[in-house]
């Protein structure tokens, strides 16, 4: 059975993805700030009939890291690491003129810091595993320069680097940065709080688009959200015409490589935050 850690995994995407990843027969390892909505995050799993860990805590401490770790040891091991939880600095964001340096150094501790402490923490049983990976959740602000979002956004900027470095320093791991895109969750809503998000996809939504890396399987890359659903699309509707004539035209093309140029790069970067 593969095991996943997911940190933030109370609401949003984290929970989203856990949710996603039980749903595919993965026992779980989650992390969140609040005892009682993880709690209630893995009893709900669980019900679905997953074996899930619920370890509360901040996952900038080193002693929470390492009894995630630990969780996930007890589990059988570790096949996939993601790095969701995040926090933006500044609620609601503001200009760099006004950012509270405060507010950026916990934002570079919980995105940037505590993601490759884990990292290091679960690199034994990620390299234990055979089809070891990370899954690093990033965002558009890391490479477009948004109004506002200059403290968040360097902190997935870092984090992106990060990623691709850890790509080709572990190159038996197979190592994702991934944007999202903007959704409907809680912390859209407190970065910009009169935005209309009513047309913005929900985390549910998103989740199994993000998980297609898992299932290509794809090279280690920056993805969006929008490129993998387009790929995803484009991968359906050849299989849909290779059954139609009765044969496989593409076959051997995941969705997910699909999105991705010759040097293993993703092709396109999304728009959205």
């Amino acid at each position: 059975m593969s095991v996943a850690m997911v940190t933030g995994a109370s609401r949003g995407l984290g929970r989203a993805v856990a949710g996603e990843l039980a749903a595919r027969g993965w026992d779980l390892v989650l992390s969140a700030r609040g005892a009682g909505p993880l709690e209630e995050a893995g009893e709900a799993l669980r019900a679905a009939g997953a074996r899930v860990s619920v370890v509360a805590g901040d996952v900038s401490s080193a002693a929470h890291r390492a009894e995630l770790v630990a969780a996930a040891r007890a589990l059988g091991g570790l096949d996939l690491l993601v790095n969701n939880a995040g926090v933006l600095g500044a609620e609601p964001l503001v200009a760099l003129a006004v950012h509270p340096l405060e507010g950026l150094r916990e934002a570079f501790e919980v995105n940037v810091v505590a993601p490759l402490g884990l990292v290091q923490e679960s690199l034994p049983l990620l390299r234990a595993s055979a089809a070891g990976a990370v899954l690093n959740i990033s965002s558009d602000a890391a490479v477009v320069p948004y109004r506002t979002w200059g403290g968040y956004g360097a902190t997935k900027a870092a984090g992106d680097l990060m990623s691709a470095v850890l790509a080709v320093e572990e190159p038996g791991l197979r190592v994702w940065w991934a944007d999202p895109g903007s959704m409907r969750t809680r912390m859209m809503a407190a970065a910009e709080p009169g935005e209309d998000l009513a047309g913005l996809p929900t985390p549910r939504e998103v989740a199994p688009v993000l998980l297609t890396l898992l299932t290509a399987p794809a090279p280690s890359g920056r993805y969006t959200a929008e490129e993998l659903a387009g790929a995803r699309e484009r991968h359906e509707d050849v299989e849909g015409h290779a059954g139609a004539e009765g044969h496989a035209g593409a076959e051997g093309h995941s969705g997910a490589e699909d999105a991705l140029g010759a040097d293993g790069a993703s092709a396109v970067d999304g728009v959205q935050r």
